[in-house]
């Protein structure tokens, strides 16, 4: 199984690439993690129809053919760490590669959220894209050790 995580922004402070790091070399051989950035659309004078558009071509374009797509989104369902984990094991079992999306600056087009398979939110709270990452990772992580029966989670 593949993790695709797909997030709008090409640059992040070093602490947040050395956390990112840290985590995908975690995973076991069986869930590869893998991080596909995509450029933020310059914002000039552009209509946000228009930087939505471009930004989700870029997104569509890094994402592969029969991928279960997840976008993070602040109105999507609210999870536990437990129930990512449960999430989790449902796709492994489904077979297919999942890509979890993260938006730029302005979220993400809103035509591709309602398309999404799934729809989930990291936090109640804002976060900075960077960190979103990292949170992202982490969790991911949390819910394969909880899965796997490894020592990284405890409750």
């Amino acid at each position: 199984m593949r993790l695709l995580i797909v997030a709008v922004g090409l640059r992040v402070p070093d602490w947040a690439q050395t956390a990112w790091d840290d985590y995908a070399k975690r995973f076991p051989h069986e869930i590869k993690v893998e991080l596909k950035a995509v450029k933020t659309e310059p914002r000039g004078s552009k209509t946000l129809d228009t930087l939505y558009a471009a930004e989700r071509a870029r997104m569509e374009a890094v994402i592969p053919k029969g991928c279960r797509i997840v976008v993070l989104d602040e109105r999507g369902s609210n999870l536990t760490t437990m129930a990512l984990a449960g999430r989790l094991k449902d796709w492994q079992l489904g077979g297919g590669d999942v890509a979890l999306v993260i938006g730029g600056p302005d979220g993400i087009d809103p035509a591709f959220k309602q398309a999404a398979h799934e729809r989930i939110r990291l936090s109640d709270m804002t976060l900075p894209h960077a960190f979103a990452r990292v949170l992202l990772i982490e969790q991911l992580y949390r819910a394969w050790s909880i899965n796997a029966n490894h020592p990284y989670h405890r409750e």
